[in-house]
């Protein structure tokens, strides 16, 4: 990994394996994207119903969430990765044993704890391993994984439900969650931080709210909902139009979407700012979601799926760096944990209630209301993002600094 030379071999290395864990992670889970909502309505599932099983994924993710965060934080971040990565072993095998969508829903709750536990434990552990002043930079890096791995993932998928059967992509996204978990019991990470008895008892919301977490989890909620719309009905929206494009392939236009921008986004944001780039991506989602919304053929639904990828790749990066600045080490799993859990219950909220509203809207007008969505974090983050208005708004263009950043993070 020669763009990591300026760091030492040790660190180097478990950064190479980290990556190589989230690729072989992001390549399960991303196989399955274009399937499941497929496969549910091959049991018979309606449209509500399969706005339930995904949500019931972000009810898994949601619940795990807090304790999974204290436990990264507390006992062992390398115990949580491996969490992540066995349950995403094991749960695509369940979904062979579902005879009907409830059971479907049940095993899909199950299977959201692997991200919980995963993603928390990964953002965490290269925030560990990342110097302050190169932290953008290396976690735009090492973000790649979930591009490459949605890009590779949902095309097998597709291809091999093509050629084969559900069982058969059920059984090569355990194989790949295996591998996953065998590459990250190799992970060697720091010690814990210690964790004063003062600190212990401090509420987690005092931290949070020293932070400055609100605004950019409640965007991030709204961006959940927004992407929770895409990810339940673009498949089927697709379908009903009769385009002949494999589900597939628009996932892996937004992944090489997230992967080009990855590369460059972090190291820019450690010059200009987080709060710019924060803005751009929000900006980025609410484009694609129009696009999406007008599609009329496949070239639309591609540069939508592009625009989405970039969008997300410029989110993630920026606010995992953007938590990193504002956090303690030993709050910094708790942290992580939570704010993304912004995105979780905007997943949550988006598949049961506009599989609810599927019953009246078209899948056209559920992408339609759901461009509303990002826009409207764009408002909020520029009015409230702040200690107060103008700060707000010159943190979001990138003309003022993050004023709940820590002293020794800037």
């Amino acid at each position: 990994m020669p763009f990591l030379s300026f760091l030492p071999a040790p660190i180097r290395r478990n950064l190479a394996i980290l990556l190589g864990s989230s690729l072989l992670f992001w390549c399960s889970l991303s196989s399955l994207l274009p399937i499941i909502p497929l496969y549910a309505e091959s049991l018979g599932g309606t449209p509500q119903q399969i706005g339930w099983i995904t949500g019931a994924f972000a009810v898994g993710l949601i619940t795990a969430r807090p304790w999974l965060g204290q436990l990264a934080d507390q006992r062992s971040r390398k115990l949580v990765l491996l969490i992540g990565m066995g349950v995403a072993a094991i749960a695509p095998l369940g979904y062979l044993l579902a005879p009907s969508p409830n059971w479907l829903m049940l095993f899909r709750a199950l299977h959201g704890i692997s991200i919980s536990a995963f993603a928390t434990a990964y953002l965490t552990l290269v925030a560990d391993f990342s110097p302050v002043q190169y932290r953008g930079t290396i976690l735009g890096y090492m973000t790649l994984g979930n591009p490459l791995g949605t890009a590779i993932g949902p095309a097998i998928g597709g291809l091999l439900l093509a050629h084969s059967s559900f069982a058969f992509v059920f059984m090569m996204a355990a194989g790949f969650g295996l591998a996953g978990f065998l590459s990250s019991s190799q992970v060697e990470p720091p010690p814990l931080p210690a964790i004063s008895e003062a600190d212990r008892g401090k509420p987690f919301w005092y931290s949070f709210d020293r932070a400055g977490l609100a605004i950019p989890t409640l965007a991030m909620l709204l961006v959940g909902m927004a992407f929770g719309v895409l990810h339940t009905f673009i498949a089927l929206f697709i379908k009903s139009l009769e385009i002949d494009l494999n589900p597939g392939i628009f996932y892996t236009a937004a992944a090489m979407g997230s992967f080009c921008v990855r590369i460059l986004v972090g190291r820019i944001a450690d010059r200009w700012g987080r709060g710019l780039f924060f803005t751009l991506s929000l900006s980025c989602y609410t484009l694609s979601m129009l696009l999406l919304s007008l599609a009329q053929n496949s070239f639309h639904f591609l540069l939508g799926g592009l625009v989405e990828g970039m969008s997300m790749g410029i989110l993630i990066p920026i606010v995992s760096a953007l938590i990193a600045d504002r956090s303690y080490p030993q709050e910094r799993g708790r942290l992580f944990g939570f704010c993304i859990t912004g995105l979780d219950l905007g997943i949550a909220f988006a598949g049961p209630i506009f599989g609810f509203l599927g019953a009246w809207l078209s899948y056209r007008q559920m992408f339609s209301i759901a461009t509303v969505l990002p826009g409207l974090a764009i408002v909020l983050f520029m009015t409230q993002g702040g200690k107060n208005l103008l700060n707000s708004l010159q943190f979001a263009i990138g003309w003022g600094k993050d004023a709940y950043a820590l002293p020794d993070q800037e």
